[in-house]
């Protein structure tokens, strides 16, 4: 069994819980948390489980690291704080962990990454013999090996468009939906996450490794961005209300240009309420999914709908991310230490899982 713990138990960290229980050949050993409520709470609890783990969360990460922990889930977000992420990377890799991630957009195509976030993970893997793969929350799989899969199918290929179409009431992070997203700002407001530059920063990484698997030059990589106001005040369950004249929807895209022409596109729509932007594509039941569009001969188009704790459609996209990144850890455990990318992990099926539970 490999010792796995999970660094973090929010969004991310409580799927990553799940995850690593039901896995066959990993062994969850620790959860580390920052927020002192939760220290000393059962990961069971933590994880959404209906049952306990007998594993208590600690904050002490010096002694989950001296433990020689085989593998780390790394998923305490890096939106804001991505040197503090950087560094507590580093740390467990120069421990001898193999550590996956969301947490460092930019080495999700770790080949074309900044030296200074390149450098760093590597001389920690050549000192403590660890690895790390990086693969996106959005989900990174909707974006490279999916898409990838499924333009092994056609005879032609013209485009290959990525889509995210989701409701943001259903995403449990109020800061992130309203300040870094933008949903009830005024529109004179700049959101973050959708500034110059950065959707590029986020996802451009993962329309470069297309291109790479798909044997093609990109010229360059563009952005397109809209907005929307919201028409009328509307009320969340989760967040409260959101006023008229607000920010409502927003879209943007991340386009590959090859020849002239945006061929491999990573879209993003998200709304606050279904009023808003409603000549835009819209999920089929109207909450969220994923889907991948090939436009070419055959034209094939393929839709995810994945939901969790609930049904909730936010933490099913959640746990598919998640899942990509743990069900990597054996193979990661068996490779060579290094920094890896999608291109590099295969898909794996969920060998010994199949009507299996974990007490």
């Amino acid at each position: 069994m490999v010792s796995t713990i999970v660094w973090g138990t929010g969004n991310v960290g409580r799927a990553a819980i799940r995850a690593v229980e039901a896995h066959p050949a990993l062994e969850l050993t620790a959860v580390l948390v920052n927020n002192p409520d939760k220290v000393g709470r059962d990961a069971g609890e933590l994880g959404g489980l209906d049952h306990r783990l007998g594993i208590t969360a600690t904050d002490d990460v010096d002694a989950v690291l001296a433990a020689r922990p085989r593998a780390v889930v790394y998923a305490a977000s890096g939106d804001i704080r991505p040197d503090d992420a950087l560094a507590d990377i580093v740390r467990a890799i120069r421990a001898g962990a193999v550590v996956v991630t969301p947490s460092l957009y930019a080495l999700y195509d770790q080949r074309n990454a900044p030296p200074e976030l390149r450098e760093p993970v590597l001389a920690a893997v050549a000192e403590g013999g660890g690895s790390l793969f990086v693969s996106g929350v959005d989900p990174g799989w909707g974006n490279d090996v999916l898409p990838l899969l499924i333009s092994g199918l056609g005879a032609t290929v013209d485009v290959i468009r990525c889509q995210e179409i989701f409701d943001y009431t259903t995403y449990d992070q109020p800061d992130s939906v309203r300040y870094l997203v933008g949903m009830g700002q005024p529109m004179d407001y700049e959101p973050p996450m959708i500034a110059p530059t950065v959707p590029t920063m986020v996802w451009g990484g993962q329309v470069r490794m297309m291109a790479r698997a798909l044997g093609v030059e990109l010229d360059e990589i563009r952005e397109t961005l809209e907005r929307r106001p919201l028409d009328a005040t509307v009320s969340t369950r989760s967040m409260g209300d959101f006023e008229a004249g607000t920010q409502g929807a927003v879209r943007f895209e991340v386009q590959g240009i090859v020849e002239g022409e945006p061929r491999i596109v990573i879209e993003h729509i998200t709304r606050i309420h279904p009023s808003c932007a409603p000549d835009w594509p819209s999920p089929p039941d109207g909450e969220g999914a994923h889907r991948v569009i090939i436009e070419g001969r055959p034209r094939i188009e393929v839709t995810v709908e994945a939901s969790d704790e609930g049904g909730n459609r936010s933490a099913g996209g959640n746990a598919t991310a998640v899942g990509r990144l743990v069900n990597a850890i054996d193979w990661l455990v068996e490779a060579q230490p290094g920094l890896y990318d999608a291109l590099d992990i295969p898909l794996r099926p969920a060998v010994g899982r199949l009507g299996r539970k974990r007490s």
